[in-house]
């Protein structure tokens, strides 16, 4: 019984010694040999059988008590929340000079008369724009409630971390000089430029900074110019990115940093799934005229701009301009996606919140979250050279039928919180999560670093091959 239980095959019962004789023979054994001498060799068996037996059973009975003892046996004792901070990513939280952080919020604010200097800093609110991912995630940080399935534990500790997070707000100091400056702001000093040097050099002294030249630290320059002038000082670092187009490859690449969604401006679609309220077939707003890879926008509202079913408009960053974009993209079955000044743009992700397919015509663009997002199945990627030849564009999008634009918008709505900074488990968990992934390979450099003996100064390091 012991046996099987354990898995092995079950063993024949050993027969006693007594059960080999038969009447026969016993007969015949006493037929043979003096009656006294069978008779003590019968009881020499029977006493050795009987004795045998009962060391099997004590032995059986001691085998089937140790099994119960050890199946009874509780389970050694686990802790579900050591054993998720085990394997969650430890980020320490640098205590930057207020200057950096709300300090840039506050000059911006000052800028165009929007607070006084008695103000607390929280009582101070962060601008609604594009690259306000860093405000987002600066906040998911400090904030005290966090639930267990973060992707990410904020250590107070920073022997413990296995990241360390510096919050500037890279992207607000470069726009806290307005435009029109007022009266105020002509008044107040503001240097973004000075800003970044004294940033790297505040980094710069800190002893986990110098321990590991920065590589397990996360910086974000969401804007395509934030940090540009410190850039080369930091590039060790993971940076959190909108897109690479005026980076180098030696300053940051997908191997070692993170593309971000930017922040979409205008408000989600509501609705469910379907093209009825969307009479427009594609739908465009924004600058006409853009340098670099945006100069194709300028060819595309040439050709478009008499198409019937088609919404194109030039307009700039404004209430009034995002209140008719809403319009325009939940009114429009396909929203139209060129290329800017650098590939990318916050215009993709307000068309996936208004589940308006959008149409991509951006050749060297990097999208966020490619290892759980397939952006084929909810955008359509058009090539430059061939989006600009007369009536291609809106000749291949009358083709798609109802049922293929259900089914983009169907896939849309199952990533759509992938692009929602506000939404729990959204946009934030996702750049933690994506971050987290960063560790292996930053602890694969660090080691390498510290046993390399020489190094070819014309050799592209491994963390920035893109």
């Amino acid at each position: 019984m012991l046996m099987s239980e354990r898995g092995g095959k079950p063993r024949k019962s050993r027969s006693s010694p007594t059960s080999s004789l038969s009447p026969s023979s016993f007969s015949f054994s006493l037929s043979c040999s003096a009656p006294m001498l069978s008779l003590s060799r019968i009881l020499r068996r029977s006493f050795l059988a009987k004795s045998l037996l009962a060391f099997l059973s004590i032995l059986s009975l001691y085998a089937l008590l140790h099994s119960v003892s050890f199946s009874s046996a509780p389970p050694p004792p686990t802790s579900s929340s050591s054993a998720a901070s085990s394997t969650t990513t430890k980020i320490y939280l640098y205590d930057l000079p207020s200057k950096f952080t709300y300090g840039v919020l506050r000059s911006y604010l000052l800028a165009r008369g929007g607070t006084d200097r008695s103000t607390s800093d929280s009582d101070l609110r962060y601008p609604g724009h594009q690259h306000s991912a860093e405000w987002w995630l600066f906040s998911d940080l400090i904030r005290p409630d966090r639930g267990p399935d973060s992707p990410i534990v904020v250590v107070s500790d920073p022997s413990q971390a296995d990241l360390f997070y510096v919050p500037f707000f890279s992207s607000l100091s470069l726009i806290v000089n307005p435009i029109r400056p007022t009266e105020e702001s002509a008044m107040a000093v503001y240097s973004d430029e000075q800003m970044q040097e004294e940033l790297v050099e505040w980094l710069e002294r800190q002893e986990y900074w110098k321990r590991n030249n920065g590589r397990d630290h996360v910086i974000i320059c969401q804007d395509p110019n934030a940090l540009y002038k410190v850039i080369d000082r930091i590039r060790n670092s993971v940076l959190l990115v909108s897109d690479f187009g005026r980076l180098r490859g030696d300053q940051a690449s997908l191997v070692k940093d993170v593309v971000l969604p930017y922040s979409h401006r205008i408000n989600p679609y509501k609705g469910d799934v379907g093209v009825e309220g969307r009479p427009s077939l594609l739908f465009f707003m924004g600058n006409r005229y853009r340098k670099e890879g945006g100069k194709i926008r300028d060819t595309l509202f040439q050709i478009l701009e008499k198409e019937r079913d088609v919404i194109i408009k030039h307009g700039a960053q404004s209430r009034e301009s995002r209140r008719m974009a809403t319009q325009g993209m939940h009114s429009s079955k396909f929203c139209l996606h060129p290329a800017g000044d650098t590939p990318s743009a916050c215009r993709l992700f307000d068309a996936i919140v208004s589940l308006c397919v959008p149409v991509v015509v951006s050749d060297y663009i990097e999208l966020p979250f490619e290892d759980v997002i397939d952006y084929k199945k909810i955008a359509i990627f058009v090539k430059t050279s061939v989006a600009i030849q007369p009536g291609f564009l809106t000749s291949m999008l009358r083709t798609v039928d109802t049922e293929k634009i259900l089914e983009y918008q169907q896939e849309i709505k199952k990533v759509k919180h992938y692009f929602e900074y506000e939404t729990q488990n959204g946009t934030v968990d996702e750049i933690w999560r994506q971050v987290s992934s960063k560790v292996p390979l930053i602890k694969l450099m660090i080691n390498r670093d510290k046993r390399l003996v020489s190094r070819d100064a014309n050799t592209t390091a491994c963390s920035c091959i893109r």
